[in-house]
């Protein structure tokens, strides 16, 4: 019998900041958006939702250590009832940008902020997850056209 030869495929991990208009840019730390609390988070997320009340997405919000938004990533897509909020992802995600901390959030399209007992078991999942890697899950926010919750300030995370 004769060797077979192994073939191994190369995995190249690349991070490039993307933006919409096309005009890819590197902000200085001083240019970067800080969360203090989760008013601050709702307000740089909304700044990148489209079409909140139509269909469930789910988004990660990453942080530097100073709590600075290195940027903020679409997860998933769903429909009106829920969407996937894949934890490898997320984690993968978080870990390309170098993230020191994430917050996670997804809308409700309905308009009702409370969250299911699916939100809490993730929420609960990923915490642990990110523990595990030195990587906090630092608040998880449900945002609908009229308002949002926050897991962190109601005592939920």
């Amino acid at each position: 019998m004769g060797i077979i030869p192994l073939t191994v495929q190369e995995i190249t991990i690349s991070y490039m900041l993307n933006d919409k208009r096309k005009q890819t840019t590197h902000l200085k730390s001083s240019q970067l958006a800080q969360i203090t609390c989760a008013k601050d988070a709702t307000e740089v997320l909304r700044t990148k939702w489209e079409g909140m009340e139509h269909v469930e997405s789910f988004y990660v919000l990453l942080l530097n250590r100073a709590n600075k938004v290195l940027g903020i990533s679409l997860i998933s897509k769903g429909g009106l009832a829920g969407t996937v909020a894949d934890p490898k992802v997320i984690f993968q995600t978080a870990l390309k940008a170098n993230a020191s901390g994430i917050i996670l959030a997804h809308n409700h399209p309905s308009g009702n902020i409370t969250p299911s007992e699916a939100d809490i078991k993730l929420t609960s999942r990923l915490k642990q997850s990110g523990s595990f890697l030195d990587l906090p899950v630092l608040d998880h926010i449900i945002i609908s056209e009229d308002g949002f919750l926050s897991f962190a300030e109601d005592g939920l995370l």
